[in-house]
């Protein structure tokens, strides 16, 4: 294991499926400590949709309650009384928009034609109905209107998808037919893609990073451990990435000006196989 010496400061909350095992990571590695997060059960997070509103962390469905929406309030995960339209257990995903005031989120079922909430706030939410069929969503966000959403239906992984006021639009195909895999918008109008399993190939595990930039899929680097499952987060100038297969926390560090790929460095390992686990960036000792 190698901690980056790309100065950061930053610290994740990490909310694992079993939210006894919380734990708060610091962005060179240095530290690794147990974290106290309150809530109504111990897989209260387990395949949850989450985003932040107003500042604060949300989840969505997922495995204890299909309709719930929950804040993290301190270190208690409250559920609010508003609750989501419909059933969501898994492959849904949410995305804070305009400066965190709104939310994009897809509702996404093997059987359901997909179907987009804006929420105006976490209390007010409308649907808008969609053309297409959307399963094991990731979706990123963009600083500006649009938002790009991978389709990854077992007929469609390559299909990707821009939604805009408008609605839907096609971009490019991705090379490879991957799904499970990790996706973040980069300041500069690129969206990354991390990982995942190629079901061209029996689903192998997969290490690529990808960059979809000016309607061009490029493949920039790899991941120094292949991996599915995972969950990433972008602060400042450097990407974290938390593997379930590999139990590696990879951190991918950009130069500042033209966010340029410049090393990949693993700064941990986490300490169970935790699947899509909640990541929530805050201030040291939080919640320990």
């Amino acid at each position: 294991m190698n901690k980056s010496k790309w100065p950061n400061d930053a610290f994740i909350l990490v909310i694992p499926s079993s939210v006894d095992e919380s734990y708060l990571q610091s962005g060179d590695g240095s530290s690794q400590i147990s974290a106290t997060i309150n809530a109504p059960r111990n897989d209260y997070t387990e395949y949850a949709a989450y985003a932040i509103v107003n500042g604060k962390l949300h989840i969505f469905g997922g495995n204890s309650d299909y309709t719930k929406i929950a804040r993290l309030d301190d270190c208690t995960l409250n559920e609010l009384t508003v609750r989501l339209n419909e059933e969501r257990f898994f492959g849904h995903a949410a995305l804070s928009i305009e400066k965190g005031k709104k939310l994009l989120f897809v509702l996404a079922t093997l059987a359901n034609i997909a179907k987009l909430a804006r929420f105006l706030t976490v209390q007010q939410p409308f649907q808008l109905s969609l053309p297409t069929r959307l399963i094991n969503t990731a979706v990123s966000g963009f600083t500006k209107i649009s938002r790009r959403v991978l389709d990854a239906t077992t007929t469609n992984i390559k299909k990707l998808k821009r939604f805009l006021r408008t609605g839907w639009t096609a971009l490019p195909d991705h090379p490879k037919r991957i799904s499970s895999h990790s996706l973040i918008a980069l300041e500069n109008q690129s969206m990354l893609l991390m990982g995942g399993m190629d079901w061209v190939n029996d689903g192998v595990s997969q290490s690529g990073i990808w960059q979809l930039k000016d309607q061009t899929w490029s493949k920039i680097g790899e991941l120094l451990r292949a991996d599915y499952w995972g969950s990433a987060i972008y602060i400042g100038r450097s990407i974290y990435y938390f593997g379930y297969v590999s139990k590696a926390i990879q951190r991918l560090d950009f130069n500042q000006e033209t966010e340029e790929l410049q090393t990949v460095s693993q700064i941990g390992n986490q300490q169970g196989d935790y699947y899509y686990p909640v990541l929530f960036q805050t201030v040291p000792n939080y919640c320990v």
